[in-house]
């Protein structure tokens, strides 16, 4: 709880220093659950269970008290992780969460809106973490902490809660390197800085955005690609297809994905390639989509994995459903995906291995220009995906886009090797940071809280 005599001022002041160890207590949060309906039709029964399911967040939401911390002894660290988000989101988060634990040099403090996100979390990192569902409790913490930068990897609508917090720098960094069109948000123009891949994201934000100054984009590669993520599949022989598509986006226009118009026929046209190894490994979203066509489509493409991998044991293929995109790409020959992230960490890690691009739409003009990986890639779409069987075979037989592949690394990438995202990452940070904590300097008007008897 906020202390009562506590007030807000503004004052000319420095920087505050970073020298305050660590400490907490954990607490769980209150839950509240409601019986079901009985004699109802679906349609009323359905209804009933999301008002009740809408009012339990509102109750754990407003009940929820900060966790992780103590008002009177905050925890010291230099960068707050800000995650407004609930547990289904937090594949944004997570791809970030090891090049923070790496770093001993700079102090990270996961920061964290959703009580279910928060205990999840528990399970998943060793940042320390702290729970603060509401504003108050977010400015309370901030206002006594000494985080000198505020790190946003997607566009919550409570980003701009934190936002208010004067004496850090914001940089938001996103959750992926992608051609997908909310990758580029308008809510851009409210960071200091965005953290971005190369120059295909600084065309990206150039044709997307008016009234943006692009000096606010820092390029520095993609630090998640050099974690050293082992591959999940054994050692194989043969060719290893994979297919991995993105899920179908939060409206049309966000709708990327190819499981509900060619999922289970490119599954049938990778399992025709003789001697290759097939895997589905298919965005978390998938999984548990409320579309119809594509949940139709990844329970028919679960189907005929699982029966392959009956037929032909010795091959194994195999539907990864929850293991690191990254590792799978490491065992990788050939990659089947949508306009999507994956596609480019593919073409980073893997950039002389094939690369085919779903196009849902079946407007190849529109596909390379939204998306210029498309011009290094084949790609499938209605036109297309009847002789896709074929065209794999000609494709694992000889690649003749390897040469266009190596230039589109670097329009995305930059001439960047394994390992030099990471660095060019926290030199630029710590460049932001400085920076910033100058200009706190310079200005006559900072807020502080002051602590009153």
């Amino acid at each position: 709880m906020l202390p009562e005599t506590s007030h807000a001022g503004y004052h000319r002041s420095h920087p505050r220093s970073v020298d305050q160890a660590p400490r907490g207590r954990q607490t769980q949060a209150e839950t509240v659950s409601t019986p079901s309906g009985t004699g109802d039709g679906p349609a009323v029964r359905y209804l009933k269970k999301s008002a009740r399911h809408a009012a339990n967040k509102l109750r754990q939401w407003g009940a929820s008290e900060p966790d992780g911390f103590d008002i009177s002894d905050i925890p010291s660290a230099d960068i707050a992780l800000y995650f407004p988000d609930t547990p289904s989101k937090l594949y944004q988060l997570t791809q970030w969460l090891p090049v923070f634990e790496a770093n001993k040099d700079m102090r990270t403090i996961v920061v964290v809106r959703s009580v279910e996100a928060y205990h999840e979390l528990m399970k998943r990192t060793s940042l320390r973490l702290i729970l603060v569902p509401k504003y108050e409790q977010l400015m309370a913490l901030y206002d006594r902490a000494t985080f000198h930068a505020v790190i946003y990897v997607n566009n919550g609508w409570t980003n701009f809660q934190s936002l208010s917090f004067q004496q850090a720098v914001h940089i938001h960094v996103n959750h992926g390197e992608s051609d997908k069109i909310c990758m580029v948000s308008n809510q851009a123009k409210a960071y200091d800085k965005v953290f971005v891949a190369g120059e295909a994201a600084i065309r990206r934000h150039a044709a997307a955005l008016a009234w943006f100054d692009p000096n606010h984009l820092v390029p520095v590669g993609r630090p998640q690609i050099d974690l050293p993520v082992p591959s999940p599949l054994p050692d194989f022989a043969g060719t290893t297809i994979t297919y991995a598509p993105t899920w179908e986006g939060e409206d049309e226009a966000n709708n990327y994905t190819s499981v509900d118009t060619y999922g289970p026929r490119i599954i049938a046209a990778a399992l025709a390639q003789p001697g290759a190894r097939v895997i589905y490994k298919p965005h978390p979203r998938v999984l548990n989509s409320r579309d119809p066509g594509v949940a139709e489509g990844h329970a028919e493409i679960l189907r005929l994995i699982e029966q392959a991998a009956a037929k032909h044991p010795g091959r194994g293929h195999a539907a990864l459903l929850t293991a690191d995109m990254l590792g799978v790409i490491r065992s990788t020959d050939v990659m089947i995906a949508d306009v999507s992230s994956v596609g480019l960490d593919h073409l980073y890690l893997r950039v002389d291995s094939p690369l085919v691009l779903c196009d849902r739409r079946t407007n190849r003009t529109q596909l390379i220009e939204d998306a210029p990986v498309a011009a290094g890639s084949h790609v499938v779409d209605e036109s297309s995906i009847g002789t896709l069987a074929a065209d794999l075979s000609a494709i694992i037989a000889d690649d003749p886009m390897r040469s266009t592949r190596h230039d589109l690394r670097t329009f995305y990438f930059g001439d960047l090797e394994p390992g030099e995202s990471t660095q060019l990452f926290w030199a630029e940070l710590d460049r932001a940071i400085i920076e910033h904590d100058a200009a706190l300097r310079e200005l006559s008007r900072v807020r502080i809280v002051e602590e009153t008897a």
